[in-house]
């Protein structure tokens, strides 16, 4: 990757058409006076803004074969772009998609026929309340997206008498389609009912008239994290560095304990609450923003192409696509540089699904082996096999550097529930490899464990995993139905868990796969289970575990998983069976 210091690379002026953004609204009512930045004039060269923006190394045969390429439509995306973000590309067939969107195809410009037809007679009434003007003098326009702009304000009267605030401004006559208007209902429910976290921009109220709707928030007068990138010269020290991490991720687990997934995460999308250098970071615009269950998918193709997930692009993701986006921040903070570049947009997705980030270059060799595992960690392009933000903060990079609050984690939910389901042969597997948890490892389920608060005797029952819920939550889990799911688990009739199987139940074998160690693990815990669980298998036995039918040759699909020589289960079924393989998976002969 190119670095952020030295003399930066003249990279060309792109065609004023281009946008390297996928879906931005970026028009956050949040937004600092720094986000108010000129549009360069079509055709007029210049040095690119972003030092740590430089060509990447990596031959274009390396990425072949993506989607992005394909012109099969995608999930019609939100919202418009910033600033400009040199180098940008064409993108056309999401621009496209975004236009017919929001009812704004212009004459002979470019479409793609996947509805979204303007709809006559919308109803853009809100339901909030038509006193903006007196409760409010609005000021001067400080940043600008492409369906609402951002303006200082002074509050009149009220709780916020005499207060400088920021209003995200949405002209309903940008609003002429019906999934643009629930764009701006979903987008103030999330911000009213995301409550209480101290790196969350504070949301004060929303106002609507004939013309425009006004969300109204905290002012955040000390600019982006990418503004302070660049003030450092392009990068952070590592113990700097750590400092953001903990209060990006902090917050971020809120939001996905809420079922809130972001989907926009980006230097430009922290604030800093004031210009003092200790000031606290906010993230704010939560435009692209959704609800989503533990066990559902979204497919709506969002976010910036700079920090999109591979999964995204696939159009299957939950929360684990705003992981990758602050591991593409992480690589940024430490070496300036960007893990994925391309001239085109088409290009940055190319390089998102097939190519690797670079630790090879400096400053890479002389950063921490635990500052590159975190960022690997992070940037894994199998989702199953990312960090969760509770996971990360309790990494040892972050964790040996300050003392940090891990919070409840929604994974050991659905890891618990898988669990509880599996046959006593799965659990016996999953009991062996959990006896293989470092210390280091077994210190995030220890910290899970005593957030669903043990009795005097050291367990938990299920009911724990609803009492510990209640105490993390806000309205947003009324609309992303997390209880739900929760009440699902809790519902399964199982004995109380000491910590020792609660360890069994909390291991992902996808993240373990994801360790340089997990070698190591995996014929460790084979040799625990062969001498404590091991025991030879009837064939019809382990069918039934699997949910094979009597159709199937089962002599011929089950030979791998049985040694020869006892009738045990082999290495590779004792692989399979801690993924707890089905039916579904395993091939038909």
């Amino acid at each position: 990757m190119g670095l952020c210091h030295g003399k930066p690379t003249q990279i060309p002026e792109p065609d004023p058409e281009e946008d390297p953004h996928v879906a931005s609204d970026a028009a956050d009512g949040a937004s600092s006076p720094s986000a108010a930045t000129p549009a360069a004039k079509p055709g007029t060269p210049k040095q690119p803004k972003f030092p740590f923006y430089l060509p990447s190394p990596l031959p274009p045969s390396s990425y072949k074969g993506s989607p992005a390429n394909s012109s099969v439509a995608s999930t019609p995306a939100r919202g418009g772009f910033k600033r400009p973000f040199p180098p940008p590309s064409p993108a056309k067939h999401i621009r496209a998609l975004l236009a017919r969107r929001h009812g704004s195809v212009k004459p002979n410009e470019a479409s793609i026929p996947e509805g979204g037809e303007p709809e006559l007679g919308l109803d853009k009434s809100f339901g909030f309340s038509k006193h903006f003007f007196a409760k409010y003098d609005l000021g001067d326009e400080v940043g600008r997206g492409h369906f609402g702009y951002t303006c200082y304000a002074k509050a009149k009267k009220g709780e916020h008498k005499g207060q400088d605030v920021a209003v995200k401004v949405i002209p309903k006559a940008k609003m002429t389609t019906a999934i643009a208007i629930e764009d701006v209902r979903r987008e103030v429910r999330i911000l009213s009912s995301l409550t209480g976290h101290s790196n969350l921009v504070q949301f004060y109220d929303a106002f609507e008239d004939e013309d425009n709707v006004y969300i109204v928030m905290e002012l955040c007068k000390g600019g982006e994290l990418l503004d302070r990138i660049l003030a450092r010269g392009g990068k952070y020290s590592e113990e700097d560095a750590k400092v953001v991490m903990v209060q990006i991720l902090s917050v971020v687990s809120f939001c996905h304990l809420q079922g809130v997934v972001h989907r926009d995460l980006k230097p430009e999308n922290f604030l800093f609450s004031s210009k003092d250098e200790n000031s606290p970071l906010k993230v704010i615009d939560f435009g692209l923003s959704d609800f989503v269950k533990p066990d559902e998918r979204l497919n709506d193709i969002v976010g910036s192409a700079y920090y999109v997930a591979p999964e995204v692009l696939h159009r299957s993701y939950g929360t684990e696509a705003d992981m990758w986006s602050i591991g593409v921040i992480a690589y940024i903070l430490l070496c300036g540089s960007r893990p994925f570049w391309a001239r085109t947009e088409s290009g940055i997705f190319r390089a998102v699904l097939k190519a690797e980030p670079s630790f090879d270059e400096a400053p890479w060799p002389t950063l921490t082996a635990e500052a590159k595992d975190f960022v690997k960690r992070l940037l894994n392009k199998d989702y199953r096999k990312r960090m969760t933000a509770a996971q990360a903060l309790s990494h040892p990079w972050i964790r040996n550097a300050q003392q940090v609050k891990v919070p409840l984690d929604m994974i050991i939910y659905k890891l618990m529930r898988a669990y509880i389901s599996s046959s006593s042969l799965r659990k016996s597997a999953l009991r062996a490899l959990a006896k293989t948890l470092t210390t280091n490892q077994l210190f995030y389920v220890r910290e899970q464990f005593e957030l669903l608060g043990p009795n005097k005797n050291g367990y938990i029952s299920l009911q724990n995993l609803k009492s510990a819920l209640v105490k993390n939550s806000t309205d947003a889990m009324k609309d992303s139905r997390v209880v739900d799911f929760v009440n699902t688990v809790c519902t399964l009739q199982y004995r109380k868990l000491d910590f020792e199987e609660f360890a069994a139940s909390a291991i992902s074998v996808y993240q373990m796969e994801a360790l340089e160690t997990w070698e190591q693990h995996a014929r460790r815990a084979y040799e625990l289970f062969d001498k404590e669980g091991n025991r030879p298998i009837v064939i019809e036995e382990l069918a039934s575990e699997l949910g094979l039918g009597p159709s199937v040759p089962l002599h011929v699909v089950l030979q791998d998983w049985i040694r020869h020589a006892d009738g045990k289960l082999s290495f590779l079924g004792f692989i399979k069976l801690l993924h707890g393989v089905s039916s579904r998976s395993i091939p038909k002969t």
